[in-house]
């Protein structure tokens, strides 16, 4: 019976969150037409929630995300971080690059939720509250992305409030173990990644069938791993140039761009990342004290796929990962969805 209310809440929300784009839509594409004239603006704000309900329909691991984006295309980066550039010979300054922020909040859990006891043998309880500043720079044949984050983890991060309120209002079983969560310490993650848009492309009529390979690595006391994959994508060929939308990490990284068009537009996409992990927080636990831990996985990957669609000013699309098994004696990969919400401004 919970499961099933969580259930119909989850789609009551669907449901209303696609029409409130479809409204906006609406609106927006008949202002541009009223307004033909009105150029296009290089801001996006983008809202992401990835969820375990979105795609297993489970409540464990990995099982909440969301990021508050805001990408401002052309916007030069502010000096502190433009100096920290002088120091990484894979990234430059041109008349490309652009900037991005992010505020996000994530929640790890063992698959009892419902046990005030840590299980030994599942993952620790953990959230991870942050902010983050990217720069975004395309030169000759790829676009490096790079990104600082800071934050914290533990019971600064408010996991057990966000968590134990969010149950409250859908009805379900309240989390009783977040006493055994790690604790509290400062976070940061330093994020490099390269990707060549089209590095392999098919046209076909008015749409296009390209390949986007990606690499890269990240390093701090959260995260640190080293990545590869790509992506495929099919759309229109008047919808080639976007940016899929902000993920949260490790997923892989987007500015959420998009070409702002009066009519309706679409993309398919799948993507692979595969990771070689030396360093995941929520499972090694804390840095410098005693706190719950598993034994993790070297090699972990995700497999995506995913559509979004567009009309005027806003992009709404859904993701769907599966993420391989991330620590001994995990017994199955976990499966979650993500929605994001853009809008141009």
């Amino acid at each position: 019976m919970q499961q099933q209310r969580i259930d119909r809440t989850y789609y009551r929300a669907m449901v209303a969150m696609c029409l409130a784009v479809i409204l906006l839509s609406l609106t927006t594409a008949a202002n541009a037409a009223d307004n033909p004239a009105t150029p296009p603006k290089n801001r996006y704000f983008t809202l992401t929630v990835e969820n375990d309900l979105f795609g297993g329909g489970t409540d464990r691991h990995y099982t909440n995300g969301v990021r508050l984006g805001w990408f401002d295309a052309g916007e030069k980066p502010p000096g502190v971080a433009k100096n920290v550039t002088e120091f990484m010979p894979f990234f430059s300054i041109n008349e490309t690059t652009s900037v991005a922020y992010s505020l996000g909040h994530n929640l790890y859990t063992p698959q009892a939720v419902e046990s005030p006891i840590q299980d030994p043998k599942d993952r620790p309880w953990a959230a991870f509250l942050y902010g983050s500043i990217a720069m975004v720079t395309a030169t000759q044949n790829h676009i490096d992305h790079y990104e600082a984050t800071l934050g914290v983890v533990g019971p600064m991060a408010l996991g057990e409030q966000v968590q134990k309120t969010w149950h409250k209002l859908i009805d379900s079983t309240s989390p009783r173990g977040w006493d055994n969560q790690i604790k509290n310490e400062p976070g940061l993650i330093l994020s490099l990644e390269r990707s060549w848009p089209e590095a392999l492309g098919q046209p076909f009529h008015d749409t296009l069938l390209s390949l986007t390979p990606h690499a890269g690595f990240s390093v701090g006391n959260i995260y640190t791993y080293a990545n590869a994959g790509g992506t495929i994508k099919y759309s229109p060929l008047s919808n080639r140039y976007t940016d899929k939308a902000p993920g949260v990490r490790p997923a892989i990284p987007g500015t959420g761009y998009f070409s702002r068009k009066s009519d309706m537009n679409w993309e398919l996409f799948a993507g692979l990342d595969a990771r070689a992990v030396a360093r995941n927080i929520f499972l090694d636990g804390n840095t410098f004290a005693d706190s719950y831990s598993v034994d993790k996985r070297p090699l972990v990957a995700d497999t995506s796929i995913g559509m979004a669609i567009t009309w005027g000013s806003t992009r709404l699309s859904y993701n769907l990962v599966r993420r391989s098994k991330e620590f001994y004696g995990q017994e199955n990969a976990d499966v979650f969805g993500g929605v994001s919400l853009g809008y141009n401004f």
